[in-house]
């Protein structure tokens, strides 16, 4: 069991990374779930969570993170801030902090609840940090989305390993 004081930040962290790319979020807690064995072994046993550490959702949540990574640096896409993306980022950030919370052996409800708030923080802040270090460096959007990438997996592997 995590310390409750950790678990509600991790899973607040981790809806900030869904609020930066919605399913890096699901991708990495998944990962982190399978490789550590939450599933089989661990906290998420007879949980309805358990299936976010199968192989099945590794694969599905890490090629839809590939698809998202890829689809954020066209010019159509649309704005992360905009309400159906709100949502997206709000539920996967939900799942992502309710899994955490499972597997620390903390309260599913809170956890969704932080995580979908964290993703809010995230979609809104993230939006004001690149357009606004687009406009500070002069440097090209793409750059800037490559490093807020960056940012989402790292600190989604960092925030989710911290059980």
């Amino acid at each position: 069991m995590t310390n409750s004081s950790l678990l509600l930040a991790l899973a607040f962290g981790i809806g900030v990374v869904a609020g930066l790319r919605a399913l890096t979020a699901p991708a990495v807690t998944s990962w982190v779930m399978h490789l550590r064995g939450y599933n089989v072994r661990g906290s998420l046993i007879g949980s309805h969570l358990a299936f976010m550490g199968s192989i099945i959702a590794v694969g599905i949540f890490t090629l839809a993170a590939i698809g998202e990574l890829v689809n954020d640096k066209l010019p159509k896409t649309g704005s992360r801030t905009a309400p159906p993306s709100l949502v997206i980022r709000a539920l996967t950030g939900g799942l992502s902090g309710a899994t955490l919370c499972a597997a620390g052996g903390g309260s599913v409800a809170i956890g969704a609840v932080l995580g979908a708030v964290g993703s809010l923080v995230g979609s809104f802040g993230g939006h004001a940090a690149r357009v606004g270090l687009v406009k500070a460096t002069g440097a090209p959007d793409i750059v800037i989305a490559l490093v807020e990438d960056a940012i989402a997996i790292g600190g989604g592997f960092l925030i989710a390993t911290r059980l």
